[in-house]
């Protein structure tokens, strides 16, 4: 534990936080890409977590018209 506070003790904690947060955001915005993307092979008939927002995309918008 002495090692990583003293590894991290040398970098200024807003370029750590700026890192920890791009990491959190990174997950977040590939998870809901991936749940809203096609299933691939074997996960076609797996329904997504309800916690995934929809995603429109331009095939959605294009079949309304």
């Amino acid at each position: 534990m002495t090692m990583i506070l003293a590894a991290v003790g040398g970098l200024p904690s807003s370029f750590v936080l700026v890192y920890v947060v791009g990491f959190i955001a990174a997950v977040t915005i590939g998870s809901i890409a991936w749940y809203n993307s096609k299933r691939p092979a074997g996960w076609e008939g797996k329904d997504k977590p309800d916690f995934i927002p929809s995603v429109k995309t331009d095939d959605d918008t294009s079949e309304d018209n």
